[in-house]
């Protein structure tokens, strides 16, 4: 039987510690270090942090050093559950790969970076390749919800006219940096003057998801995309484990986005988020409609859970990356995604 994958996890909010909450319940992987900076997680001891049984596990000590966390040859996997950018996360990203260790990150920019980062994506590909290993960003949107599985679709399509994607979904999942991104908290006032200021990025990932689709399907976008952004203010109270709204505040970010092809319209993403949606008598789902030959009308409801999709997604595509050739990858390249719930070890190939 071949040694268990070594994975570590860098970033431990709700997404990465959720990420090695579910690696305990797999077989064939361990977790091997955990780095992030929150000061009542440094020291401890991964297990007691999270209140999960330790076994016959050896201690991981969460540590702020990074250098200690990823020692070369000791490790074959990065979970990076840091940053939303491709420009923050890409001196992470570096450090990774320049120690031979695979990464898969879940800054939402790096699920297509070369969609407004091509630059950056191409030294990420050629230091990947330089190393001999691998580097990939996903999640459940970008990464699945409204690009892949719409790429999917469309394969049993003859021609392509035009596509819409709706992600109707809950934030209440998600930690302090989702929250600060998508506005939830600040009055409307602040959410208006930091949208027109550039300060408040909402949701993170149109230009990839529109790009992705079009490279898949062979369409030439005319030029950047385009997007906006509205608040949803709430009506009574809200509260989540990593935050608390009052009535009359913003509770979450409605947002558009269109690509355009021949300077007509081709792809129209609509994507209201917000915590406890049902409180203010939304009901979430997730709907693709594309027009063409055959027509196809897709609807999932209730959404696919963000939280639990993202660190599904990061955890499930592990043997894929870790068996991809060398470079900079996106879910294009790589096998379809799909649960594990056998040995990990069975899917790394020799």
């Amino acid at each position: 039987m071949k040694n268990n994958i070594r994975v570590a996890v860098w970033g431990f909010g709700a997404m990465g510690s959720g990420m090695a909450e579910l690696l305990m319940k797999k077989q064939g992987v361990e977790i091997v270090g955990v780095c992030d900076l929150n000061p009542d997680a440094v020291g401890k001891n991964l297990y007691d942090y999270l209140g999960v049984p330790q076994g016959g596990r050896k201690p991981v000590i969460i540590s702020n050093d990074i250098d200690q966390v990823l020692k070369k040859g000791e490790c074959d996997i990065c979970l990076c559950a840091t940053d939303s950018f491709t420009k923050k996360a890409f001196p992470r990203l570096k450090m990774i790969l320049e120690k031979g260790i695979n990464v898969i990150s879940t800054a939402e920019e790096m699920a297509y970076p070369q969609a407004q980062n091509p630059d950056l994506a191409a030294e990420l590909d050629k230091i990947a390749k330089a190393n001999g290993v691998t580097v990939l960003g996903t999640g459940i949107n970008p990464g699945l919800m409204m690009d892949l599985l719409v790429v999917a679709l469309t394969g049993a399509m003859s021609e392509v006219e035009h596509i819409k994607v709706q992600r109707i979904n809950s934030l209440s999942q998600f930690g302090k940096a989702v929250m600060e991104e998508q506005g939830v908290g600040f009055s409307k006032e602040r959410f208006i003057e930091e949208t027109k200021s550039g300060q408040l990025a909402g949701h993170v990932g149109f230009s990839e998801s529109i790009g992705m689709i079009a490279d898949a399907i062979g369409w030439k976008l005319d030029g950047p995309i385009t997007q906006s952004q509205e608040p949803i203010v709430t009506d009574v109270a809200r509260e989540t484990k990593y935050i608390k709204v009052n009535a009359g505040d913003v509770a979450g970010c409605s947002m558009l986005g269109f690509g355009k092809v021949d300077n007509k319209l081709k792809i129209e993403m609509v994507h209201p988020q917000q915590i406890e949606p049902q409180l203010g008598g939304v009901s979430t789902g997730d709907y693709i409609s594309l027009k063409g030959s055959p027509n196809i009308e897709m609807a999932i409801t209730p959404e696919v859970e963000g939280g639990v999709g993202t660190i599904s997604m990061c955890v499930n595509m592990i043997p894929h990356v870790i068996n991809a050739r060398p470079g900079l990858k996106t879910m294009l390249d790589l096998p379809v995604p799909r649960a594990i719930m056998g040995d990990m070890r069975k899917m790394i190939e020799d």
